[in-house]
């Protein structure tokens, strides 16, 4: 099943978590706020947020895909512990982190987004590339450094070098440029099981396609008539968000779970309704939203699962302090 049928399904036998129209309701109204106070615009969606030039060409891609082939497990036991980078005396933690450290090698001469050098990178250049501050390691260092090299053989060996090559043959489809990468690279593969059901997720694959239709501003290599079909990015941030603002609702024991930092695995039943609730939500407030009278085209800013995903992970970001006392699942994997 596609993210957006395994979410309904997983919504539909859910036992620890539930979704409350109230809720969805209210993230619906917040949104709608935001947009009319001009709070939230087409310009401060999360790729322009990046700490890299954003440019409308192929180097943007590869930047991307790097990014997106180690988008994963940021998170840290204390809540002050998280992953840091500083770049040009600014620090950035978790994703922005990874970013910052990307941009951070280029800027040395370190050719980390060109998949001829990271298909043999060694595991101590990788080390040394995202090295936190503090001088720890970033965290699953070992499978970052498997992944990248493992990408940068399947570009040389599928798509001539360049991941912008396997854009193209997208034919400017989200979807089919998520099957490519889905059917073509093992570590963007985020499924599950559940019920005997096989479902996905895809999180890191569909942020990548979100990342080059937001950085082409839906034009160009980014042109995809089908981008509404993308659904949001289920990670453990937005979430947390989501049981914030009422709109999923978690058991009493597993309330119990998270307040004790317990860490999942990859594949556990509570994690996958967690993650699969949250899709169905954000496909439910896109639904709430186009029911308002708000003329979103007249504000110039698409309402789709992509957007409505960063407003909620930029939503935490802005009101972290706030949303401290809401606790979070913690599952360390490569697929979030």
């Amino acid at each position: 099943m596609k993210p957006r049928e395994s979410a309904a399904f997983i919504a539909s036998v859910s036992k620890d978590v539930k979704l409350n129209p109230v809720g969805i309701k209210r993230v619906a109204s917040e949104i709608v706020q935001a947009i009319v106070s001009h709070e939230f615009e087409p310009n401060n969606m999360m790729i322009h947020s990046y700490p890299l030039p954003v440019t409308e060409d192929t180097s943007s891609i590869e930047w991307m895909f790097v990014a997106d082939a180690l988008n994963f497990s940021f998170w840290a036991l204390e809540e002050n512990a998280h992953y840091c980078v500083e770049l040009r005396g600014k620090q950035y933690t978790g994703y922005m982190a990874l970013c910052a450290a990307i941009t951070k090698a280029q800027e040395a001469g370190i050719p980390i987004t060109n998949p001829k050098y990271y298909a043999n990178v060694t595991k101590e250049t990788v080390n040394e590339i995202f090295m936190s501050n503090s001088g720890e390691p970033i965290p699953l260092l070992e499978q970052r450094w498997i992944i990248l090299q493992e990408c940068g053989k399947i570009i040389n060996d599928k798509f001539e070098g360049e991941f912008c090559n396997c854009v193209r043959q997208s034919g400017n489809s989200a979807q089919k440029l998520l099957d490519l990468i889905v059917s073509n690279f093992p570590s963007f593969r985020d499924e599950g099981v559940i019920e005997g059901e096989r479902v996905s997720f895809y999180k890191r694959a569909q942020i990548l396609v979100a990342d080059i239709w937001s950085a082409f501003k839906g034009k160009g290599l980014g042109s995809f008539s089908d981008i509404d079909t993308i659904t949001m990015f289920a990670d453990y941030r937005v979430p947390q968000t989501l049981v914030h603002f009422g709109a999923m609702e978690y058991s009493e024991k597993l309330n119990k779970l998270l307040s004790t930092n317990h860490t999942f695995t990859n594949g556990d039943r509570e994690e996958m309704e967690i993650r699969g609730c949250s899709i169905h939500a954000v496909e439910l407030i896109k639904e709430e939203l186009k029911s308002q009278s708000v003329d979103f085209n007249k504000e110039g800013l698409p309402i789709n699962s992509a957007t409505i995903d960063y407003f909620l992970w930029e939503y935490r970001r802005r009101f972290a302090a706030d949303l401290a006392k809401v606790p979070y699942h913690k599952v360390r994997c490569i697929y979030y």
